[in-house]
């Protein structure tokens, strides 16, 4: 059976989540690089970023051969969300400072991974990572290791460094709001059993 489908934010019309969704404006500019796998998962919490930000861009690919192009954003510092050694953690904005084009690989470790090992031009940027993360609010996945977050959550705690005192909280609305709708999708006693 057919279940219409909202072209927005791709979830079935009963459970459409476009009133929750923010318009929200920033300094910082988004590119999001989504592998393939993300785009038809029914959590795709970086297309709730990409809907919800003014100033954000979602592709969807394993290789970005138009990437130097979308990198060449004059007045912006093109970098890379991603932790690692060489990462520098985000920080508020100085009144001067040039803002960020933040580029956030969307996948899983190992496939974010792999979109950096098949995209060279993006090892090649400076690294940002975050610091003193909250634990992610993401309850029904286990997170690989502590301070792991969804990609909305990694978008929203980069923004709030970036931007304080400017909150970007109201983006998480319809990322709990999916969240719930699966938990009581499942039924509680699912939920407990395998991700309590």
């Amino acid at each position: 059976m057919f279940r219409p489908i909202c072209s927005r934010c791709q979830r079935p019309s009963g459970h459409c989540l476009c009133a929750l969704i923010p318009a929200l404006d920033s300094r910082t500019r988004l590119l999001i690089l989504q592998h393939p796998s993300e785009a038809r998962h029914a959590l795709n919490t970086a297309r709730l970023a990409a809907l919800g930000l003014c100033k954000a861009e979602l592709l969807v690919g394993e290789v970005f051969e138009d990437l130097p192009r979308l990198l060449e954003c004059p007045g912006y510092r093109p970098c890379l969300l991603f932790p690692g050694e060489q990462a520098t953690v985000l920080s508020r904005y100085a009144a001067d400072d040039l803002p960020l084009l933040l580029v956030v690989p969307d996948g899983t470790w190992r496939k974010a991974r792999k979109l950096l090992y098949l995209n060279p031009l993006l090892t090649a940027l400076p690294q940002v990572t975050l610091n003193n993360v909250s634990a992610s609010r993401y309850r029904l996945r286990k997170a690989p290791e502590p301070g792991a977050l969804s990609t909305i959550e990694a978008i929203v705690a980069a923004l709030d460094a970036l931007e304080a005192p400017q909150s970007f909280s109201a983006l998480l609305r319809p990322f709990e709001a999916l969240i719930d709708g699966q938990i009581a999708a499942m039924g509680e006693a699912v939920y407990q059993r395998n991700h309590l």
